[in-house]
C-alpha cells in the first residue's frame, strides 16, 4: 500500500536503496514533490480463516510469513511486475525468521512494503475485551527492530479492522494509543516510516466517526496514513453508482493521507476492475484518496486470490482476474496535483466524547513493562505456572473465572485494577500489563481473601510463590511500582525486562460485587480478610490515582 513510481512490467535497474516517501497534509510525495499513488497487491500466504463476518479480510488462525522464503518471492516477483504495482500489503511476518532476501528483492526492484504489525491470534487488539499492553507493545516492537534495517518499509499499521461495528468502537482508543506509541518508537529509532491503520467499511457515521477520531488532534497521537476496506464497486459500476461518492464525502476532512488498504469486489466474476481507473484517474477520488490495495494475490478461503500455485508451489498459473487488474493498472495516469509546495498541512480538532462514535478522548497510558514486571515480581503472591502461560485460550478462560471468583468473595477489590473503559476513558493502573501479569493479580487477590494455598491452585494451572509476601510489604512495594508508571512517554525495546507471554485478552473481564455473582460469605470471617485485602485495596488506591494521569488525543 505504498508508492514509489509508476513501475513497468520489466525488471527495474538495480538500487542501492528506495528513497522515502514522505506525507505533506492529506497527500504523499516522492522525492521529487510528486505526488505518489499506492498501487500495491495485497500479499498474503494460504491460511486457515475463521470467516467470521466482519467484512473485508477474514480473521486468520495462523499464517505462513511471505517475506521469509527467497524461492517464492523471486518466483512471485515477475508476476508483481506484471501488475505493475510499487508496493505490497503484508499482514502477518515471523520476526523470528530472516528476511533479507526478500526486502532487497522487492527493493532493488522499487518495490516497497507496508507492513502489519498485529499477528492472528493472540498478536493484535481484541475488539471483544481491547488493551493496549506490554506484551502488544513488545510484539509490535520486535517487528519494528527486526525491519527497520530495510529502506523500502513504507509504513506499519497497528491493526485491520479491529474497530468492525459501532457496537465496539469503544476499541479505538487503543488503536490511537498504540499508534501514538509506535510513532514515539519509531522516532526514537531513527525511523521516517509511518504508521497506518486500516479500517472496516461502513455507513457513513460509522466510517466517518472512526475516521475523524483516529486522525484528529495532535500530530503526535495521528494515525499517519488511513486505510479503508472497500469493497463497494462491483462489476461495472461508476462513482456514484457505487457509492463511491458518498465514501469521499466521508474522508474529505480527513487531514492524513488515505488510500483503499483492500478493493476488489467478488460478486461480479471475472472482476472488470473498472474502479481502477477511478482510483488513479478520477479527480473526485484522486482529491481525496492516494491509491489502493487490490486484494488478493495469494489465494483466499473465499475467492479473493488471482493466482494458483502448482502441487510443488513454483508453477503459477494467473487468473482472468489478475489479466484484468493488470490491463488496467498498467494504464493508468497518476494525478500531478497538488504539488507538495502547494499542499496545505493542519489538523482537526476532536469531537466531544460520544459525539460521533462510542469513545473517549482519553487514550491508555503508554505499557510500563518496569511497573508491570515490579509488581508481579515483588507483590503478587500467586502465578500462574509457565505452560498455562503459554496458552492464550486458557490463560483468557482462568482470568475471568478468577475475577468472577474475586467477585463473589468477600471483598472490595475487584478486576477493574486490570481492565480499561475506552468509552468513558478510566483504565486501571494495571490495564497496561501482560495477560500473565493480569491473571496473577486476580488470582493473588483470590488468595488473599483467604490465604489458603488450595485458592491459589486453579485447577492445577498456578502456584504460591516460596517467599510470599505480606500485606503490608506487598501494598508499599504495588505503590512504589506504580508510582511513576504514567511518566513513560516514549517505549523502550529495553525498558524492563522483556514481557510475559502475550495471549488473548478475556473474553469479558468481570467487575466484582453483586452483579459477579453473590456476595455470599459468613459476615463471622469478615476480620480474617480485612488485613488481607489491604494490600489490595492500597493497591487499588494507587490504580485509581494513576488512572487519572491518562493521555488525551
Amino acid at each position: 500500500m505504498l508508492l514509489f513510481k509508476t513501475l513497468v512490467a520489466g525488471l527495474l535497474p538495480l538500487a542501492a536503496a528506495l528513497p522515502p516517501i514522505t506525507r505533506t497534509g492529506k497527500y504523499l510525495y516522492d522525492q521529487n514533490g510528486e505526488r505518489f499513488f499506492i498501487k500495491p497487491q495485497g500479499r498474503l500466504a494460504e491460511q486457515t480463516a475463521d470467516n467470521e463476518e466482519h467484512g473485508g479480510f477474514p480473521e486468520p488462525d495462523s499464517y505462513i510469513d511471505p517475506l521469509s522464503s527467497k524461492d517464492n518471492c523471486t518466483r512471485d516477483l515477475p508476476h508483481l511486475q506484471e501488475l505493475g504495482v510499487n508496493a505490497v500489503r503484508v499482514y502477518s511476518v515471523d520476526p523470528s525468521k530472516n528476511h533479507d532476501d526478500c526486502m532487497k528483492l522487492f527493493d532493488d526492484n522499487g518495490i516497497y512494503v507496508l507492513l502489519d504489525l498485529s499477528l492472528p491470534a493472540n498478536g493484535s487488539i481484541n475488539r471483544a475485551a481491547p488493551s493496549w499492553t506490554t506484551a502488544l507493545l513488545d510484539e509490535y516492537m520486535r517487528t519494528i527492530d527486526v525491519f527497520n534495517k530495510y529502506d523500502n518499509v513504507l509504513a506499519y499499521s497497528v491493526g485491520n479492522e479491529v474497530v468492525s461495528r459501532a457496537v465496539n468502537t469503544d476499541a479505538a482508543p487503543f488503536v490511537k494509543a498504540a499508534a501514538r506509541d509506535i510513532k514515539a518508537y519509531l522516532r526514537s529509532i531513527g525511523s521516517n516510516a509511518m504508521v497506518s491503520y486500516s479500517a472496516v467499511d461502513g455507513d457513513s457515521n460509522f466510517r466517518g466517526g472512526v475516521a475523524e477520531y483516529l486522525t484528529c488532534g495532535n500530530d503526535s497521537v495521528t494515525i499517519d496514513l488511513y486505510g479503508l476496506n472497500n469493497y463497494a464497486w462491483c462489476g461495472s459500476s461508476s462513482v456514484t453508482a457505487s457509492t463511491w461518492s458518498n465514501m469521499v464525502d466521508d474522508f474529505k476532512n480527513v487531514p492524513v493521507a488515505t488510500y483503499m488498504s483492500e478493493y476488489g469486489c467478488i460478486e461480479v466474476k471475472p472482476r472488470l476492475w473498472q474502479e481502477v481507473d477511478a482510483l488513479y484517474g478520477d479527480t473526485t477520488v484522486t482529491d481525496v484518496f492516494s491509491g489502493g490495495v487490490a486484494f488478493s494475490y495469494f489465494p483466499t478461503s473465499d475467492g479473493y486470490g488471482m493466482v494458483e500455485f502448482g502441487g510443488d508451489g513454483k508453477d503459477v498459473t494467473v487468473s482472468t482476474d489478475f489479466t484484468n487488474l493488470a490491463q488496467h493498472l498498467k494504464n493508468v495516469t497518476t494525478a500531478k496535483t497538488p504539488a507538495q509546495s502547494a499542499a496545505q498541512t493542519g489538523s482537526i480538532e476532536c469531537p466531544a466524547d460520544g459525539a460521533k462514535i462510542n469513545a473517549s478522548s482519553k487514550l491508555p497510558p503508554t505499557p510500563n513493562k518496569a511497573a508491570c514486571n515490579c509488581v508481579n515480581d515483588n507483590a503478587l503472591s500467586c502465578h500462574v505456572i509457565s505452560a498455562t502461560a503459554n496458552d492464550p485460550a486458557k490463560m483468557g478462560a482462568l482470568t475471568d473465572y478468577a475475577c468472577s471468583l474475586l467477585g463473589q468473595a468477600n471483598t472490595s477489590v475487584t478486576c477493574e485494577n486490570i481492565s480499561g473503559n475506552g468509552s468513558t476513558g478510566v483504565y486501571g493502573s494495571l490495564s497496561f500489563c501482560s495477560p500473565e501479569v493480569k491473571l496473577n493479580y486476580a488470582m493473588s487477590s483470590f488468595w488473599e481473601t483467604d490465604q489458603k494455598a488450595t485458592s491459589c491452585d486453579f485447577g492445577g494451572n498456578a502456584t504460591l510463590t516460596p517467599n510470599t509476601p505480606n500485606t503490608q510489604a506487598s501494598s508499599e512495594v504495588a505503590a512504589k511500582c506504580l508510582a511513576n508508571a504514567s511518566a513513560v512517554t516514549t517505549p523502550s525495546a529495553t525498558q524492563g525486562g522483556p514481557s510475559q507471554t502475550t495471549g488473548v485478552a478475556p473474553t469479558a473481564v468481570v467487575s466484582g460485587g453483586k452483579d459477579a455473582g453473590s456476595d455470599g460469605g459468613d459476615k463471622k470471617d469478615d476480620n480474617k480478610n480485612s488485613g488481607a485485602n489491604a494490600v489490595f485495596a492500597s493497591l487499588s488506591m494507587v490504580v485509581l490515582a494513576v488512572a487519572g494521569a491518562v493521555i488525551a488525543a
